[in-house]
């Protein structure tokens, strides 16, 4: 089965906002793929205020969330892999979920060279003067 995670990211991002309160979103800035302002960055964390309100485009997806926010008045893209959400909550009271840590995912390893590839090839042509 696939992860339930992004559900409950945007089962309880919903129902925080369908209570009128302020959703914010937990993340680990060091996590594989997140695209978020360094400079916001404390502990390896960032605390994201995702509430319609406060961005644009937003976007909660089975994998990545997407949405563009304000960072000291400039316009920026953010990208939050699913996985990298430590936990969703509501800033006026906490309520929400926490999630346990994920581990990233190995990066691919390349293909074995062939052993033939390896190998110069030479040539059938001769130099004829």
């Amino acid at each position: 089965m696939t992860s339930n995670r992004p559900y409950l990211i945007r089962a309880t991002h919903e129902w925080i906002c369908d209570n009128g309160l302020t959703t914010h979103l937990a993340v680990n800035a060091n996590y594989p793929g997140v695209e978020v302002p360094q400079d916001y960055v404390q502990d390896g964390q960032i605390v994201l205020n995702i509430a319609p309100r406060a961005v644009t485009n937003f976007v909660a997806g089975n994998e990545e969330i997407v949405f563009s926010a304000r960072f000291g008045g400039v316009p920026m893209t953010l990208r939050v892999p699913v996985n990298a959400v430590v936990a969703v909550f509501a800033r006026e009271n906490g309520q929400g979920m926490a999630f346990d840590p994920t581990e990233p995912p190995e990066p691919p390893t390349p293909p074995a060279p062939d052993k033939a590839d390896s190998k110069a090839k030479v040539s059938h042509l001769k130099v004829v003067k």
